[in-house]
């Protein structure tokens, strides 16, 4: 029994060490790529982030979020020019793993809806430029 259990606890030690690759700092400005889905059709849009801004190309439309980093991996994105009361509710993103170009994140309303749960959305953008 004794032989069982020392593999199965450094198996798990072993386990609970592991931390996924998380290199922010290569994707905190740049030019990316991300699929979407719309009505049940997958498509490509664009956005380009600097220090302070991000500006999304989509569907034929541009779009303006101010950014302001929380920390190495996660940051709040605001619209400039929000066209209604939805618009004008900030992003919440946390980059969770970083490979060579790409990165997975997660996104969810920077505070959460009231009376409302708060949903937590995943994504992955590739960087290209």
């Amino acid at each position: 029994m004794k032989t069982f259990i020392f593999p199965l606890l450094l198996a798990s030690v072993i386990c609970s060490c592991y931390q996924p690759e998380r290199n922010c700092a290569d994707f905190r400005t740049g030019t990316f790529e991300f699929d979407y889905v719309v009505d049940g059709t997958t498509k490509k849009g664009t956005f380009v982030r600097t220090e302070e801004y991000n500006v999304d190309y989509f569907d034929n439309k541009i779009d303006t979020a101010s950014v302001r980093w929380i920390n190495e991996c996660e940051f709040v994105l605001k619209k400039v020019r929000p066209k209604n009361k939805e618009e004008e509710k900030a992003l919440h993103f946390k980059i969770l793993t970083t490979d060579s170009d790409t990165y997975t994140f997660e996104y969810s309303y920077a505070v959460k809806p009231r009376n409302k749960k708060l949903v937590k959305m995943k994504g992955t953008a590739r960087k290209i430029k």
